[in-house]
C-alpha cells in the first residue's frame, strides 16, 4: 500500500526534525513554514515546499502542526490560509504542539465540523529525539484515529501512548513540562550553591546525577550549565510559555501550582536578561549572578 501524503506545518528545532524523519521513511510530504528560509533546505530532501498551510494541505491525507503555541497554531490551521480549509472530508488532523486544552477542543471541534478527523498528540523527547526518531507521542483522541496514523507516527517516535480523550494529550503535556521546568530551576539554584561554596563541582554534580536527583533531564541539562554550552536544544522562552499554560489548567482544577510559579518567575527574569532564545539551560547564567535578597 502506498503511504499517505503528509502536510507538515512548522520546521522549528522539533519540527524540522520530524519533517525530516518522514522524507527519510519514504513519505510525500508537504511542509510550509512562515518563515520560508526554513523551508528551503527541504525541496532538497525531496519535500514539496508550499507558501501557505492551506497549500500544504491541499490533497493531504494527513495534516500535522509542531508551532510554538496557541497563537501560532490558531494561525496555521485557522488563520487566512490557513490548513483547515483544505482538508477534504476523512483527512486526520494532527497537533503535535504543546498547546492549552480549551484550544485543543475548539480545534477538535473546528475539524469535526470539516468532518475530519482529530488527534491531540504532543511529544515528550528534544532535538536530539526528533532528529533520531525517538520521540514518544502523547496521544489524545480515539483509538480507531490513531491505528490510521500509527505508521506514520511510528517513523517519527520510539512509542505512541493513548492517554485519553481529546485534550488528554495536551493536559499531561503540560504536566510535564512544569515538572521539567521545576527541575531545570531547582538545578540551577543547586549548581550556583556548588560553584559559590567552593565544592568540586564535578564531583558534586556526580552525586547528583547518579543519585536520587539524576533524572534523564538533569543530566542532560547539567552538562549544558556545566559547559556553559546554551545552543537551543529547548527554547528557554517556550518553557516559560509551556509554565504559564501549566498553572493556568491547574487554576481550572483549583490547584495552586507554587513550585509553577516560582519556575516561570526565574524564567521570565531570564527572558528579561535576554536568554528568551537560548537553551532551558541558560536559566543558569541568571542564578549565578543574581544575589539572595531577604
Amino acid at each position: 500500500m502506498s503511504k499517505p501524503r503528509v502536510a507538515f506545518l512548522g520546521l522549528g528545532i522539533m519540527g524540522s526534525g520530524m519533517a525530516r524523519r518522514l522524507l527519510a521513511n519514504g513519505f510525500s510530504v508537504a511542509v510550509f513554514n512562515r518563515n520560508p528560509e526554513k523551508a528551503r533546505a527541504f525541496a532538497e530532501a525531496g519535500a514539496r515546499v508550499a507558501l501557505s498551510a492551506r497549500e500544504a494541505a491541499a490533497g493531504a491525507e494527513i495534516i500535522i502542526s509542531m508551532v510554538a503555541d496557541d497563537t501560532a497554531s490558531r494561525a496555521m490551521w485557522l488563520g487566512e490560509n490557513g490548513a483547515l480549509s483544505a482538508a477534504v472530508p476523512g483527512t486526520v488532523c494532527i497537533d503535535s504542539s504543546t498547546v492549552t486544552v480549551d484550544w485543543v477542543r475548539e480545534l477538535s471541534a473546528a475539524v469535526e465540523a470539516r468532518k475530519c478527523e482529530f488527534l491531540d498528540a504532543p511529544v515528550t523527547g528534544s532535538k536530539n529525539q526528533a532528529a533520531a526518531g525517538e520521540l514518544n507521542f502523547l496521544v489524545g483522541g480515539s483509538a480507531a484515529t490513531l491505528e490510521k496514523v500509527r505508521p506514520m507516527l511510528a517513523a517519527m517516535s520510539k512509542s505512541m501512548a493513548l492517554v485519553g480523550p481529546i485534550g488528554s494529550g495536551a493536559l499531561i503535556k503540560l504536566i510535564n513540562n512544569f515538572v521539567c521546568g521545576v527541575q531545570i530551576i531547582a538545578l540551577g539554584e543547586a549548581l550556583t550553591m556548588i560553584e559559590r561554596s567552593g565544592l568540586d563541582r564535578g564531583r558534586a554534580l556526580e552525586v547528583l546525577t547518579q543519585g536520587a536527583p539524576g533524572s534523564p533531564l538533569v543530566k542532560a541539562v547539567s552538562a549544558r550549565m556545566t559547559a556553559a554550552d546554551y545552543t537551543p536544544n529547548f527554547l528557554l522562552r517556550l518553557m516559560a510559555k509551556d509554565l504559564a499554560y501549566s498553572i493556568r489548567e491547574a487554576d481550572k482544577l483549583s490547584i495552586h501550582l507554587n513550585t509553577a510559579e516560582a519556575a516561570l518567575d526565574t524564567f521570565q527574569k531570564a527572558i528579561a536578561a535576554g536568554h528568551g532564545d537560548k537553551d532551558i539551560a541558560a536559566a543558569a547564567e541568571l542564578l549565578r549572578v543574581t544575589k539572595a535578597v531577604r
